[in-house]
C-alpha cells in the first residue's frame, strides 16, 4: 500500500489547495489512500462538518484531529456518526468520537489512529495505554497501521515513534507546522518523521500573519492572529508498506501551490 498523510491544513489556504490539488496528487504518486490533519481548517481553528465533507469528496480517506478538536461544536454530530474521522485516543472516554478508524482501499485496509501529546499541551490521558487500547481493539483487521502523533515537543514524538516501532506502520508528527528532515524507517520497521509540517501558508508565523503576530509579541497589546495567504505550500510525508504492513519506504511529500 502506497499512502499519503498530509501535515495540519491551516485555514482556507491550506484547505482550498488540498481540495483542488488532490485528484492530481492521487493519481501523479499513484497512491491507494490520504490521510490529513485538520484541526486548523476552519479559519484557523477547528472543522466544520461541510469543510470534513468536501475534503472526503476531494479524495480524503480519513481525518484526523487535534487539541482543537471542540473549536467548531458543530463538527460533534460528525464525530459520532462518521467512520472517516478520529479524536485523539487519549482524550477522556467521554468525549464524543471514535479513537481508531478503518478505511477500505483496493491496496487493503488502513487503521487511523491519533494521539495527544503531553508536554506544554492540555491535560490528556496516557498516550501508551491508549494506543496500547486502541491496537488491542483493531487486532489483525487491517494491514496498514497510521497513528498521528499531535504534539508541542519533539521527544513526545519520538518515544510514541520507538514504543510503536514494529507494532504500526507509520508514526508522523503534527502540531508544530513546521516539517522535520528526519523522515526515516525505524529498526523494527516503522516509518517515522517528527512534524509533517502544514498544509497552508508559509509566509507566515505558522500559519498566521506575520505583522499581526509581531506587532502583539513586541508589544503585549493584544491582537487577532488572522491566517496568512501567501507561499501555500501542501507538505507531509509519503509512505509505501509491504504485504505484512512494515513500512518499505518513506519520503518528505511537498507541492507548492502557484498564487
Amino acid at each position: 500500500m502506497r499512502f499519503l498523510f498530509l501535515g495540519d491544513i491551516v485555514g482556507k489556504p491550506g484547505y482550498s489547495a488540498v481540495r483542488t490539488e488532490l485528484p492530481a496528487i492521487r493519481q501523479q504518486h499513484n497512491l491507494d489512500a490520504v490521510v490529513v490533519n485538520a484541526e486548523n481548517a476552519a479559519d484557523g481553528s477547528g472543522l466544520t462538518p461541510r469543510q470534513f465533507r468536501r475534503l472526503i469528496e476531494c479524495g480524503v480517506d480519513a481525518v484526523t484531529m487535534g487539541d482543537h478538536l471542540f473549536r467548531q461544536k458543530e463538527i460533534i454530530d460528525t464525530l459520532e456518526t462518521s467512520h472517516q474521522i478520529v479524536k485523539p485516543a487519549n482524550f477522556p472516554k467521554s468525549a464524543p468520537g471514535r479513537t481508531w478508524s478503518i478505511v477500505e482501499t483496493a491496496a487493503g485496509k488502513i487503521a487511523v489512529i491519533s494521539l495527544m501529546g503531553r508536554i506544554y499541551m492540555r491535560p490528556v490521558d496516557c498516550p501508551f495505554e491508549a494506543v496500547d487500547q486502541a491496537l488491542s481493539e483493531i487486532g489483525d483487521q487491517v494491514d496498514v497501521i497510521l497513528v498521528d502523533i499531535h504534539a508541542e515537543a519533539t521527544g513526545d514524538k519520538q518515544l510514541i515513534g520507538r514504543y510503536l516501532d514494529g507494532r504500526v506502520t507509520a508514526v508522523i508528527g503534527t502540531h508544530t507546522h513546521v516539517p522535520t528532515a528526519d523522515s526515516q524507517i525505524l529498526p523494527g520497521g516503522t516509518a517515522f518523521q517528527c512534524d509533517a509540517g502544514m498544509c497552508g501558508p508559509y509566509e507566515s508565523i505558522l500559519g498566521r500573519s506575520v505583522s499581526r503576530v509581531l506587532e502583539s509579541s513586541t508589544s503585549f497589546v493584544p491582537e487577532s492572529f488572522y491566517v496568512a495567504t501567501k507561499d501555500v505550500r501542501l507538505c507531509g510525508a509519503i509512505i509505501e508498506a509491504d504485504k505484512q504492513g512494515r513500512a518499505i519506504t518513506i519520503e518528505r511529500f511537498e507541492k507548492r501551490i502557484n498564487q
